[in-house]
């Protein structure tokens, strides 16, 4: 199965390591850093037209990992997810 992230970006469930909401998650110090050294890694990818809410990190290969900003609340992936019967 595959989650729909926005802007027809798609991920396999398989690859999913969490869903992030990015106002709460982004209020860590740590988050911050980890987003910022990820943007500048280039493993950023912006599945949003508008704002995004939330981002989700996801395997890429050996050890990598991608982040999709997407402008769907965590929530509402959640959801997604949940109907889909992952």
């Amino acid at each position: 199965m595959y989650l729909h992230l926005g802007q027809s970006v798609v991920t396999p469930y398989k690859d999913i390591i969490g869903i992030f909401d990015l106002d709460n998650a982004s209020w860590s110090h740590r988050t911050r850093s980890f987003l910022e050294r990820a943007e500048k890694e280039g493993r950023v990818v912006n599945a949003a037209a508008d704002i995004p809410r939330s981002f989700v990190l996801c395997r890429k290969g050996r050890g990598e990992s991608v982040i999709y900003l997407s402008q769907l609340s965590s929530a509402t992936l959640k959801g997604r997810m949940e109907s889909d019967g992952f």
